[in-house]
C-alpha cells in the first residue's frame, strides 16, 4: 500500500508586513486549526511513517503539530518552501517509505492534489489531502489513479 498525505500548511499572521515570508508564523486560527486536523486525519487511522515540511516557520510549525498527534519526527526539506507538484512528488518517493505526509505550500499543492485526484481542488489552508493507492509502488502514484482519496479542509 501506498499512502500519500498532502497538508497545505495553517493559516498565517501577516500582521508584521517587515517579516519575510519565509519567516510569518501561524496566526490564531492557524495554532487552532493545525491540531484539530491532525487529530482529524488520525481517527481516520492514517499514520505516515515520514513527514516532510518546509522549511518556512508557518509549514514547520504546522508539521509539528502533525507530528505530535502522529508522534513521527518531523524531517524539514528547505527545497519544499514554494516547491512545484513535480518536486513535492519527487521527495515523498524519495522517503523510502509507503506513507508519507508532505506539508508545504500552494500553489503547488493545489497543482498536485488536482493532478493526483483528477480534477480541480483547492487546498485551502491547513486542508490535507489523503491519497491510498491498495497496490503497486510509488512508480505507480502518478501513472494511476488512486483507489481512495479524502480531501479534509478545517
Amino acid at each position: 500500500m501506498i499512502q500519500l498525505i498532502l497538508a497545505r500548511h495553517a493559516k498565517s499572521d501577516w500582521a508584521d508586513e517587515g517579516l519575510d515570508d519565509h519567516d510569518r508564523p501561524l496566526n490564531d486560527r492557524g495554532r487552532r486549526d493545525a491540531p484539530a486536523m491532525a487529530r482529524r486525519v488520525v481517527r481516520r487511522g492514517v499514520r505516515p511513517e515520514v513527514l516532510l515540511s518546509s522549511t518556512a516557520l508557518r509549514a514547520r510549525q504546522t508539521a509539528e503539530a502533525f507530528g505530535r498527534a502522529f508522534e513521527v519526527d518531523v524531517v524539514e526539506q528547505a527545497d519544499l518552501y514554494l516547491a512545484d507538484p513535480d518536486h513535492l512528488l519527487a521527495a515523498a518517493r524519495a522517503a523510502g517509505v509507503d506513507e508519507v505526509m508532505v506539508v508545504a505550500h500552494d500553489p503547488g499543492m493545489s497543482a498536485l492534489v488536482s493532478r493526483l485526484a483528477d480534477r480541480d481542488e483547492r487546498m485551502v489552508t491547513c486542508a490535507v489531502a489523503v491519497f491510498t493507492w491498495h497496490e503497486g509502488t510509488w512508480d505507480d502514484v502518478d501513472a494511476t489513479p488512486p483507489d481512495e482519496f479524502e480531501l479534509l479542509t478545517p
